[in-house]
């Protein structure tokens, strides 16, 4: 089976010069991945724009049409950290397509991932750092009122706190919000998710390794999920701008092993998407979230 894989040309809109968030990775992500021969043209998916109804299963109308108008409080626009645009609206609701895509395919084939998404940073009425809506929990909200599953499992390994899937599911017991995240780093004022992991500054790949392995399999057989949702933000890398941890590229790549063959392993479907990665080398970010792609390619392989 060819890895299915979640792509759109709409996944990069121009931002200023110098701006800090690296939008052109998603088009190289997907480039390189072609180039490597870990996806072929014919199993890439297009995904459709998100339409309003969809993004209200999370945010609430105000915010949605504030956005998509361009009216958003100035306060509001500044603490998304993007500057608004007609194309940054395709982008964004693209890219929530994409997540709801993913998960779909991870249905149906077992494994699939996006090249974009991980925007936990989104509230039902706000957006931050960098998170417009939130395309995660908007693709869970959808999969329960289809009654396509009934139990979700989140596993957000971002090196930030998942803070919006944590609020937003926070009195929801069909979807388990479960992050493991640099405790001194963004957001500083952290919500409560089902299950926190802090992380110290500094930690490296066994010691991470190590602490992923404690959680993860007793996780799986207590929450028993019709799918997981896999955050893989490579910001946890320690070239990271943004991270604080101390993960290697062969780190990140047994994670991500670690993650999908535990899950294929144990028969639940998965669906990923890249996170967060900030690095000021772009080759070397979008070679870090090609792991997530290349450790799928293997786990079909074994």
């Amino acid at each position: 089976m060819n890895l299915p894989v979640v792509y759109h040309p709409n996944y990069v809109t121009p931002l200023p010069d110098q701006h800090r968030f690296p939008m052109a990775k998603f088009k190289l992500l997907q480039e390189l991945l072609l180039k490597d021969g870990i996806i072929t043209p014919e199993s890439i998916h297009q995904p459709e724009i998100a339409p309003s109804n969809i993004l209200q299963l999370v945010h609430s109308a105000d915010y949605v049409e504030n956005f998509c108008n361009g009216t958003l409080n100035p306060k509001v626009q500044r603490r998304i950290g993007l500057p608004w645009s007609e194309g940054l609206i395709k982008r964004t609701c693209t890219a929530v397509g994409g997540t709801l895509l993913t998960v779909k395919l991870a249905l149906e084939y077992g494994i699939c991932c996006n090249t974009a998404g991980g925007t936990h940073h989104a509230f039902p009425d706000y957006g931050s750092g960098f998170c417009i809506f939130n395309d995660l929990a908007i693709a869970s909200r959808y999969l329960l009122t289809q009654g396509l599953v009934n139990k979700i499992l989140i596993v957000d390994l971002d090196v930030h706190q998942g803070d919006g899937n944590a609020f937003i599911f926070a009195d929801d017991d069909q979807v388990f919000t479960f992050s493991m995240h640099c405790e001194a780093n963004f957001p500083y004022r952290k919500q409560k998710s089902d299950l926190d992991v802090s992380l110290p500054i500094g930690l490296d790949d066994d010691g991470y390794l190590q602490i992923l392995a404690s959680y993860l399999s007793d996780l799986l057989t207590q929450v028993k999920p019709d799918i997981v949702l896999y955050d893989a933000g490579v910001d946890t890398h320690v070239g990271d701008r943004l991270g604080k941890l101390c993960l290697t590229d062969t780190g990140i790549y047994r994670r991500e092993m670690q993650v999908l063959s535990t899950c294929l392993a144990y028969g639940y479907p998965v669906a990923a998407v890249i996170g967060g990665g900030y690095s000021s080398n772009l080759q070397e970010l979008v070679y870090r979230h090609s792991l997530l792609h290349r450790a799928a390619f293997d786990c079909l392989k074994l």
